[in-house]
């Protein structure tokens, strides 16, 4: 049974569609420009219904201050830092905190996934997402996928979670990239489950995770 994280969440009944149909984590996003942003104290009132998921808050180049507040109001079990934070910055959030952290990375191609891997080590978990394009607002969450041959080449010691423009029209070959990697433990959806940037559809989200359970 592979992991799977529905990210963005921000409504009760998407959280408890995602807990009742077998998501691993549950990840909330805090990122202001992002429409699937929430406070720490919308945060907190939502994982009391996640039940045995792991709830994972989602920061973007995030100062200490803000993740004391996210850390101390919401009490994650994760934290994933979807920025450009160093393996420095990796440490000593992890030092700082206590919890397993994610490190999200952007992958567009060979050189990228390259850099990718020298986390490898660092962080509890990898994320990899598609490179945004130049420009964009947000550093994931923007339904592109990045190409998945480049994954043959991936070989590490941390898990990693295959992220990007994950949904009905491809789920059946990002199970298929996940299966044939063994580094690879699981996937991660977000605009993939939406019917309109940052809307969950708990329909798609029932569908696809009961769908990586019997595929």
């Amino acid at each position: 049974m592979i992991d799977v994280k529905i990210c963005g969440l921000s409504t009760v009944e998407a959280v408890e569609v995602a807990r009742d149909n077998g998501a691993s984590h549950l990840g909330y996003i805090f990122f202001e420009k992002s429409p699937r942003n929430v406070t720490a104290e919308q945060a907190r009132d939502l994982v009391t219904h996640k039940g045995e998921a792991r709830s994972v808050a989602v920061t973007v180049n995030a100062d200490d201050a803000t993740l004391d507040h996210i850390v101390s109001t919401m009490r994650p079990d994760m934290l994933q830092l979807h920025g450009g934070e160093s393996i420095d910055r990796v440490r000593e959030v992890k030092a700082r905190f206590g919890l397993p952290v994610i490190k999200a990375l952007a992958v567009r191609d060979a050189d990228d996934l390259a850099r990718a891997t020298t986390y490898d080590g660092e962080a509890d978990l990898l994320l990899l997402d598609a490179k945004p394009s130049k420009g964009a607002d947000l550093p994931g969450g923007n339904g592109v996928t990045f190409d998945w041959s480049l994954l043959d080449a991936l070989s590490t010691t941390t898990p990693v979670l295959l992220s990007g423009g994950i949904g009905t029209h491809n789920i059946d070959d990002a199970l298929a990239a996940v299966r044939g990697n063994e580094s690879l433990i699981g996937i991660d959806l977000s605009s993939g489950v939406e019917s309109a940037p940052g809307v969950k559809d708990t329909s798609a989200i029932a569908a696809l995770l009961q769908q990586t359970r019997t595929t």
